[in-house]
């Protein structure tokens, strides 16, 4: 049977053996009493990793997000986010169905960034007229653009103008670790400027569940309201703490290695031919299909044990994460390789 090899993305990583034995020794209580310590454990040490005061254990990340909008905004508000983000993209309107807010999108450079003077632009004041801007979301690293990284001065610069205003600032640091090693600074450099902060322990990281998210101690207590609103709250929730404690202690440095894979991955794809993709400096490769279609080359990958999914008109992503090895890596392009072959013959 052919090895599979699952680039579709970071988020199928199984626990490992060592993650599955802390789960199995986890101390736990009620979490929504406020009685799990190994939660209450988690939550400190993610909320000093990102240097903030206090953290909320939640679910998934999409849920983070809406919770982090739900908090900050009352409905009618507005907020301004990037075009290519993936709170617009793909929380299923999460933001406007749910939390009830206008969004007001900019464009998103291939860097993941947004132009400072048209941010500044868009900020509305509240008139009898106009919404009210109250909060900026920002994205790192940038799923969309292709895993970019976004630099800690860029994000300061675009907090800045967004304090000046009296608005808000909302961090989706999904990937951040994976941010923090390719940037070479501390997490909590990245997140410094923002009033909140979530990260993901289940992509990168790979634990098998859960986000965090991270701010001051009033806004987590009201956050807290928020989560238990969307049946987030969860009760003996320590088996899972475990595992993202775990990840925290054991797999953050290690993501360097998805981001060579990632490099080899790109690198090899650009030589053969009908693909031009990115050049990753994270976990991401998006390859822009330049000929066939992205459905006849994904079927083809899939019929030979490689996995990956369409990306938008014409491209394709590969996600390298834990259970992606270098040699994995280099069977993945060998298999691509002779389906290349095999087309142009």
């Amino acid at each position: 049977m052919t090895h599979i090899i699952d680039l579709r993305s970071d988020t199928v990583t199984r626990p490992t053996s060592e993650m599955r034995a802390a789960m199995a020794a986890a101390e736990v209580g009620d979490d929504v009493f406020g009685d799990d310590p190994t939660v209450n454990l988690l939550e400190a040490r993610a909320a000093s990793l990102v240097g903030k005061e206090a953290a909320l254990f939640v679910p998934s990340g999409t849920m983070a997000n809406l919770v982090a909008l739900l908090t900050h905004a009352t409905p009618g508000d507005e907020v301004i986010l990037g075009d290519q983000s993936h709170i617009f993209q793909y929380e299923v309107g999460g933001v406007a169905r749910i939390a009830g807010l206008l969004t007001r999108t900019l464009h998103n450079r291939e860097d993941g960034t947004l132009d400072i003077d048209e941010f500044a632009e868009a900020i509305r004041p509240q008139t009898i007229h106009s919404p009210g801007t109250k909060l900026l979301c920002l994205e790192n690293t940038h799923n969309r653009c292709g895993g970019a990284p976004i630099e800690p001065a860029i994000i300061e610069r675009l907090s800045a103008v967004a304090h000046e205003h009296g608005l808000e600032v909302h961090l989706d640091g999904a990937r951040l670790f994976n941010a923090a090693i390719a940037l070479g600074c501390p997490a909590r450099a990245i997140a410094a400027p923002c009033d909140s902060v979530t990260f993901c322990f289940s992509k990168g990281l790979g634990a098998p569940v859960g986000s965090v998210l991270c701010g001051s101690r009033d806004f987590i207590e009201r956050a807290r309201r928020n989560r238990k609103l969307l049946g987030g709250g969860m009760r003996q929730a320590g088996v899972l703490a475990a595992a993202a404690l775990y990840a925290i202690d054991h797999h953050i440095d290690r993501l360097a290695d998805d981001h060579a894979n990632a490099r080899r991955l790109a690198n090899g794809l650009a030589e053969l031919g009908p693909f031009r993709p990115n050049l990753p400096r994270t976990n991401i490769v998006v390859v822009e299909i330049l000929r066939g279609t992205p459905e006849q080359w994904l079927a083809d990958f899939a019929e030979a044990g490689v996995l990956a999914v369409p990306f938008g008109r014409g491209r394709i992503r590969m996600v390298t994460h834990l259970d992606v090895s270098s040699a994995d890596t280099e069977e993945a392009l060998a298999r691509i390789s002779r389906i290349v072959e095999a087309r142009i013959a």
